[in-house]
């Protein structure tokens, strides 16, 4: 993935009031779960369970993810077909929700797949980057999904870094 997908954007993603996403911590975003300080040891097995139980009866997907755009907080590929992935993000929205007995609204409210490669710490001028993005492209990458990864959020005005808790396998192959 560092080969297709990071080295062609490096000069993108590498600017002033960027903070480039580290290859190791590239994902593609599910849900935003609540702070894990705002729930209880219980609630955050409750959670782990019923995503366990749930991805067990979900099949491998593959998404394909196109060449970056400039978005309001990050550089992202979109992903397709949304409607692959859209069952892992009920499947976790709900778990969260029900672990946390309602108080977490799932976020984001609706499931369009996304990775980011950059995400923005400062201001940056967008015009630049969407000049260069519209000279240099990349065909789209595919990815295969074969787990989901319960990870912790944690950054600084370098850098977004996502330590990564426990995978949770899909339970078949399509």
């Amino acid at each position: 993935m560092e080969e297709t997908l990071f080295e062609p954007y490096r000069e993108l993603t590498h600017r002033p009031g960027l903070a480039p996403v580290r290859p190791e911590n590239f994902h593609v975003t599910i849900l935003h779960g609540p702070p894990v300080e705002e729930m209880s040891e219980q609630q955050v097995a409750d959670m782990i369970d019923r995503v366990r139980e749930g991805c067990a009866g979900i099949a491998h997907l593959a998404l394909t993810l196109d060449r970056p755009a400039v978005g309001s907080v990050a550089i992202e590929c979109a992903g397709r077909p949304g409607v692959a992935s859209r069952p892992l993000w009920k499947l976790t929205a709900d778990a969260t929700t029900t672990a946390t007995g309602g108080r977490h609204t799932a976020l984001p409210a609706a499931h369009y797949p996304h990775a980011s490669l950059a995400y923005g710490v400062d201001d940056v001028e967008r015009l630049p980057m969407k000049v260069w993005l519209s000279d240099h492209a990349v065909d789209p990458v595919p990815m295969p999904v074969d787990k989901i990864s319960l990870v912790a959020q944690w950054h600084n005005r370098r850098e977004i870094v996502f330590d990564r808790i426990l995978d949770v396998p899909l339970g078949g192959i399509r």
